[in-house]
């Protein structure tokens, strides 16, 4: 593998662990009806684990209320069961052919806890990030040793993985501020 591989693989993987912390955070309750709360919810359909944005249409009703319509009204018991079991503290309500779910604001207890838990997140997709950049380190120091390249070649290319890993380490860090303040905003 050569330099120029290491440093795409190493910047890849850094931009899927942002884009995973981002799917992440955008599941977190912050008071306001956001459809990202549901979506990957899983229900029980007819023996299988599927994600609730494939068997119904989510979307917000008012601020503090999603509204979900199934695409098969068999499917609506087990939905509400689902969003009942997913550990949210949301109570659906079967309403005709579609199923409301309000959204109350967390306490302030609650928000603390849910704080903690974005932060540990944010760490969390650091370390990945940190770990990363160990990995590719390692290979082109690897690779400049077997290749024969310059110190300067190898140096620079560290130091391009430095740069990828400071961009990443700062959206992360802006998603995570961002989801925060989201959070404490009452």
């Amino acid at each position: 593998m050569d330099i120029d591989e290491i440093l795409l693989e190493c910047s890849d993987r850094m931009d899927k662990t942002v884009d995973y912390l981002h799917r992440e955070l955008r599941g977190i309750r912050t008071g306001r009806a956001n459809t990202a709360l549901l979506e990957y919810v899983k229900v029980d359909y007819y023996g299988s684990n599927t994600d609730l944005r494939e068997l119904a249409g989510i979307s917000v009703a008012e601020s503090q209320q999603l509204l979900i319509k199934p695409f098969d009204p068999a499917s609506k018991n087990d939905i509400i069961k689902a969003i009942e079991s997913a550990g949210l503290g949301l109570n659906p309500q079967a309403e005709g052919p579609a199923i409301r779910v309000s959204v109350p604001s967390p306490s302030a207890d609650r928000r603390k806890q849910l704080v903690g838990q974005v932060k540990k997140m944010g760490e969390d997709a650091k370390v990945a990030c940190r770990n990363e950049r160990r990995d590719a380190i390692k290979g082109i120091e690897q690779t400049g040793s077997e290749q024969k390249l310059s110190d300067d070649d190898v140096n620079g290319s560290k130091e391009e993985v430095d740069a990828e890993t400071k961009k990443h380490t700062a959206r992360i860090e802006e998603l995570v501020t961002k989801k925060i303040a989201d959070i404490e905003d009452v």
